[in-house]
């Protein structure tokens, strides 16, 4: 091995490095004047919405916070959460038994979901509007035997309840596919890992699959909630008309407005729909930690310290 000739140092290397390249970003003139144009178009689009005496923003204006309106409101958000949190839990049950190895239990489900994905919603909803029609009462025991109960599902018809009924059974089928789809979605080592270490099977599933599943059942899952909000326009079919847009179709049939009642409708969609999205996004950042590749500020800030660390410790090797 060659010594290095005498005198030269490690910082006079360094100092007869080339300079580092300084980029300079890509100038893209075509995204300014695409922006250009969407701004000039949107402006238009406001102003002749605000000029044009068809929108009726006074009526628009002394309907937005209308008790009626807020009461709809309030049926809609009802709505959604009952209907929902019966969907999940027989979506779960559901998704359960298509992953048996049952055959009854496995092709029960299959059956339950081909109806009900099958059909479209509003039409199941009419039927649940006949339900007390079709089946004016209901008999519980033993057929032809005895009868431990007896139910006048005329006289116990209520619209909101076979409204909620019949949104939560149709979401079901739809609950089921995502849960299936995120419990596929762990590898199967990871339940013979917990079986292993003595785990029950649903021991395994609430503290091992579940909790990676919830990866990929967040998002749909939100979306199907931000669905069923506006599905519940729908339940005008039961027939149910306390919801939202109920209530905005009622309000103009007397006042024979209904563009500035439909602006108002969609309002209120629009903003709870936000809510929900700001939701949704929180909840998919905290089930996706770990499964993220993006590095945080700590992270960002030990890999810029490692290099200037480097380079202290070859200077001090150089001084000893």
């Amino acid at each position: 091995m060659t010594a290095p000739p005498t005198g030269s140092t490690g910082h006079e290397d360094r100092t007869n490095e080339p300079e580092p390249i300084k980029a300079v970003p890509l100038r893209h003139p075509g995204q300014w004047a695409a922006a250009a144009v969407v701004l000039v178009l949107v402006v238009l689009f406001v102003y002749g919405a605000a000029t044009n005496s068809a929108y009726a923003w006074d009526t628009y204006a002394r309907y937005l916070f209308d008790t009626r309106i807020l009461s709809g409101m309030w049926y809609t958000l009802v709505l959604t959460v009952l209907a929902m949190i019966i969907a999940i839990v027989l979506g779960v049950v559901l998704a359960v038994m298509r992953l048996s190895s049952n055959p009854v239990l496995r092709y029960t489900s299959w059956v339950y979901l081909w109806v009900f994905r099958g059909t479209p919603v509003y039409v199941q909803l009419v039927f649940w509007g006949l339900f007390p029609s079709i089946y004016k009462q209901i008999d519980l025991g033993i057929p032809f035997v005895v009868q431990f109960a007896h139910f006048d599902m005329q006289a116990l018809y209520s619209a909101f309840i076979f409204a909620m009924i019949g949104l939560a059974l149709n979401e079901a089928a739809y609950m089921a596919e995502i849960v299936r789809a995120g419990v596929s979605s762990v590898g199967e080592g990871q339940m013979e890992a917990s079986v292993a270490l003595g785990m029950s099977w649903s021991l395994a599933m609430r503290r091992t699959v579940l909790p990676q599943a919830m990866r990929v059942i967040i998002p749909p899952t939100g979306n199907e909630v931000i669905s069923m909000l506006k599905t519940t326009s729908l339940v005008a079919a039961v027939p149910f008309t306390g919801e939202l847009y109920g209530r905005a179709r009622d309000i103009s049939g007397v006042n024979f407005e209904p563009i500035p009642l439909l602006l108002v409708a969609s309002s209120w969609y629009l903003a709870i729909t936000s809510i929900l999205m700001v939701g949704q996004y929180y909840l998919e950042r905290y089930y996706s930690k770990g499964a993220s590749r993006q590095m945080t500020a700590r992270q960002l800030k030990a890999l810029a310290a490692k290099p200037n660390t480097a380079i202290a410790e070859g200077e001090s090797d150089e001084r000893r």
